[in-house]
């Protein structure tokens, strides 16, 4: 994720700006129509998506430096992206119109162009890479995407119908947003933006749970180390909390605030820091912010 709410519809320049903290990392991405999902790449390189443009950006966070990486057609869109790195492909949730992506880092190709669900009102909005293959959001319809990835090619996909709360309320009601999974696939974490409420889904299955106590308003996405969980929300906070072994119950652990958030919208750990990106999402659809940057804060 890393997601931006569908409701309201070559070098990287590194400064830092007032008022921030002075260990705020401010990070514009050059040339940036708006800003959404991050991933890691590998070597200290992340992959950050423009939402509107498509284009994909690679970015080294202890350097300061980045590249226009990919160039997207008209019309393709970039919404949640996530990297397997075992072989070297990028998966790109394509947001409207049900599409997705998925490119060979290596030759910066598009390997594959799908579109799953109904194209006229299904919205993939992220994805996340398990060690079976990739699972994508659909953000007005209570159903997962699945394309399974052995030995570095891509399978038959597979769609997978959700129940219980995580499935949210009627069709074409906006609902799931972020998708993340524990380390083995074995569970899929979900964030649903306007209840700012988390859920558990079985892959195999398709059941879901909600995480009690887990109160995230205007939730965008997560980030999962251990039993720690970190929400990204719209309103300009990021909130910790500590989880069960289950999985099935959230404690606060307090609250990463700072002068630059803007809708931050998905964040990746990068050690003790966050990397979070701001989406400036309010200021229209599209987006009229001047700049769009990724912010490394204090996690």
């Amino acid at each position: 994720m890393r997601k931006v709410l569908a409701l309201t519809a070559a070098v990287l320049l590194l400064a830092v700006a007032a008022p921030a903290s002075a260990a705020t990392r401010v990070i514009v991405l050059p040339g940036a129509t708006s800003a959404e999902g991050i991933t890691a790449a590998g070597g200290g390189d992340y992959y950050t998506g423009d939402l509107i443009a498509g284009t994909i950006f690679r970015e080294n966070l202890g350097r300061g430096t980045a590249e226009r990486f990919i160039e997207a057609p008209p019309g393709q869109m970039a919404a949640g992206v996530d990297f397997d790195r075992r072989h070297d492909l990028l998966f790109v949730a394509g947001a409207a119109g049900g599409k997705a992506y998925v490119y060979d880092v290596r030759t910066k190709a598009k390997v594959a162009d799908y579109t799953f669900g109904d194209p006229q009102t299904s919205y993939v909005n992220d994805v996340v890479v398990t060690p079976q293959g990739a699972w994508f959001t659909d953000s007005y319809h209570p159903q997962l995407f699945f394309v399974p990835v052995v030995s570095g090619r891509l399978g038959t996909p597979r769609t997978l119908p959700l129940s219980g709360p995580g499935a949210g309320g009627a069709p074409g009601d906006f609902f799931m947003n972020d998708i993340i999974a524990t380390p083995s696939g074995g569970t899929l974490l979900v964030a649903a933006t306007i209840p700012g409420k988390v859920f558990t889904i079985d892959p195999h299955t398709g059941v879901s749970a909600e995480i009690a106590g887990v109160a995230a308003s205007s939730v965008a996405s997560l980030v999962l180390e251990g039993n720690r969980l970190w929400a990204v929300q719209l309103d300009d906070k990021i909130t910790r909390w500590c989880l069960d072994g289950g999985l099935s119950h959230g404690t606060a652990a307090g609250t990463i605030t700072d002068p630059l958030f803007d809708q931050p919208v998905s964040a990746i750990k990068v050690g003790n820091r966050l990397a979070v990106v701001n989406s400036h999402i309010y200021s229209g659809y599209p987006p009229t912010s001047p700049t769009y940057e990724v912010l490394v804060v204090d996690a």
